[in-house]
């Protein structure tokens, strides 16, 4: 198809502003999937996004509409999933702005206009969910004033009920660009997306930049310098639909028998084995974790299906970064670098699921800097690699700007939940007569435990969360050790404040307490600074099995009960003679009571 009937655009939003029901409507209105296979969240294809009603992982579609073609790109909305955004933009020529009538300008939209503007991309707002009792389209036009867009340019649309859905499309047609495409130049693809298929190897997900690439062609990844032959191109209908060739400015994917899932990474470059004198395209910057935690498998025989597993995921989700790990208390494992809580979440439901492992998931740290006292310079993403105290000079940790958008009735409680969590506050601004912003400044170990849940409930669900990094600061810093009958279980170590150790030690050993099950002997619980006991429980023994009640009658009962018994015991690990359950190395999350 020539290049100036092709438009390139994403939907961007805050998370719950409605992109997957506008993409819904979008689908249906054009005929792109019949109405039998129409569905709710038609592009999400991961059971995860159906349950929890959010897109984690964006979706390319191709659409025919008024002789043009479409190539949309719905994207996530969470602060977690922010590089799934900018690698889709990099894809793209424009951007639907999609803003809730409702609840306005978020955290999110603000993030999503700066990463569009960043690309150079034309912006089209749509001020969606009109039919809204709530709707408020005079206050979400002076937002977009405020951001410097002009709200005579936004759209009014219902994608529930389908109501300005057409103009939109008219929309992408008349002010996004068509792509600056040359079909008769070398060719040049991005790979902004790829995927694993036990039959067809890695599934690249491609946009042309210039040339042309048609089966049978002979082609470089110029990262990795293989070479290989395309079996297959084509384009997303969702569903893939195999194509002669792809032209200049168009969207698809690509087939070419790559097994080794290194050889094909995002932000690569494919070009012709007969254009290797080509530059390659710039590519996506590195992106850096912010939170790393354990992830072990409960049976060490299944080390290399994980393996596996983790390079197979880590295609799919280029924001992902594991390395070899080896816990005294856990086994082989690996450290994984995550960009915050709900992803590292999603990575383990997507590990069990899709791979059929069981894993044991240890307690989330950030990058703490450590200074020792010879001057050597440490940095620490676990714990269990945590100096001594008489080896260490200075620490410093990752400060964050924490943004909190929030209704005026829950200041107190949240200001409250802040100063608790070791935040500095900076700024309160009315962004309306109902709604007001915070600015703190927090340590980004903070906000990694249970914060978010804790803002949640303190603001009945309305609060919202954004952060941007600060920088490093000193703390008065200790690492935290819990023992578990006199034995150390470096998988359950936390790095603290000192000011607080004793109560999070305390308030972990009560957790621990009512997880772990009780022994035939009393089982001592101990959390403790170095040698400094500051914390101490027993877990009274047990004087009753589980089969005393079953006296007599049929042996299927006493059967079903150690079945039962022998179930449970798959997801634990054991430490010395104690039995520590999976929920146990997750206890750390939960700091304090959470209303």
């Amino acid at each position: 198809m020539l290049a100036d009937k092709i438009r390139n655009f994403c939907i961007i939003a805050h998370i719950d502003h409605g992109k997957s029901t506008l993409a819904d409507r979008i689908l249906e209105i054009t005929h792109t999937i019949e109405d039998r296979k129409m569905q709710e969240q038609g592009l999400d294809n991961m059971d995860l996004e159906r349950e929890r009603g959010i897109t984690i992982k964006a979706q390319a579609v191709s659409i025919d509409h008024k002789g043009y073609r479409l190539n949309l790109i719905d994207t996530p909305g969470h602060v977690d999933f922010s590089y799934e955004v900018s690698r889709s933009l990099a894809a793209c020529e424009g951007a639907l702005l999609v803003i809730d009538a409702a609840q306005g300008i978020e955290a999110q939209t603000v993030a999503n206009i700066y990463l569009a503007l960043e690309h150079d991309l034309e912006i089209i707002p749509v001020i969606n969910k009109i039919d809204l009792p709530a709707a408020d389209i005079i206050r979400v036009k002076e937002q977009l004033l405020e951001r410097g867009i002009d709200p005579d340019e936004a759209l009014l649309a219902s994608a529930k009920e389908g109501t300005g859905v057409e103009e939109v499309l008219d929309a992408v047609i008349d002010r996004i660009p068509a792509p600056e495409a040359q079909s008769d130049e070398p060719l040049k693809a991005l790979v902004f997306d790829s995927l694993y298929n036990s039959y067809q190897g890695v599934i690249a997900h491609i946009r042309v930049m210039t040339g042309s690439l048609s089966r049978g062609e002979e082609i470089l990844l110029m990262a990795s310098e293989k070479k290989y032959e395309v079996d297959e191109v084509g384009i997303f209908t969702p569903d893939m639909k195999p194509v002669s060739c792809l032209e200049a400015g168009e969207v698809g994917y690509l087939m070419a028998g790559i097994k080794n899932v290194r050889n094909c990474k995002v932000g690569d470059t494919i070009t012709k084995m007969s254009s290797r004198a080509v530059q390659p395209l710039p590519g996506y910057k590195d992106v850096k974790p912010m939170v790393f935690s354990g992830l072990y498998p409960t049976d060490n025989s299944d080390y290399e299906i994980l393996q596996e597993a983790l390079e197979k995921l880590q295609l799919n989700d280029a924001a992902f970064t594991f390395e070899n790990e080896t816990s005294a208390a856990l086994g082989f494992g690996f450290r994984c670098g995550f960009l915050g809580l709900l992803h590292m979440e999603i990575v383990q439901e997507r590990l069990e699921r899709e791979f059929d492992l069981e894993l044991v998931i240890t307690a989330p740290s950030v990058v703490y800097r450590v200074t020792t006292t010879e001057g050597e310079t440490r940095e620490i993403d676990n714990p269990a690699a945590f100096p001594e105290v008489n080896e260490i000079e200075t620490i410093t940790e990752p400060y964050v700007e924490a943004t909190l958008n929030l209704p005026e009735d829950y200041i107190g409680s949240v200001m409250e939940l802040c100063e608790q969590s070791r935040g500095k506050f900076q700024d309160m601004t009315y962004i309306d007569q109902d709604r007001v912003r915070l600015k703190y400044e927090m340590p980004m170990s903070e906000i990694i435990t249970d914060f978010f849940n804790q803002l949640k409930s303190k603001s009945r669900g309305y609060a919202t969360l954004d952060y941007e990094p600060l920088g490093y600061r000193e703390s008065n810093l200790v690492k935290l050790d819990i023992l578990v009958n006199k034995e150390r279980v470096d998988a359950l170590s936390v790095i603290v404040h000192r000011d607080r150790a004793e109560e999070i030690g305390r308030d972990l050993i009560n957790r621990l307490k009512d997880i772990i099950p009780r022994k035939m002997f009393t089982v001592p619980l101990q959390a403790a600074i170095g040698s400094n006991i500051v914390a101490r429980e027993n877990i009274k023994a047990r004087k009753k099995d589980v089969l005393q009640k079953c006296y007599g009658g049929d042996v299927s009962r006493k059967r079903k009960l150690l079945e039962k018994q022998k179930e449970g015991k798959k997801r634990m690990k054991q430490v010395g003679d104690v039995d520590i359950p999976q929920e146990a190395f997750t206890a750390v999350l939960e700091r304090g009571d959470s209303d």
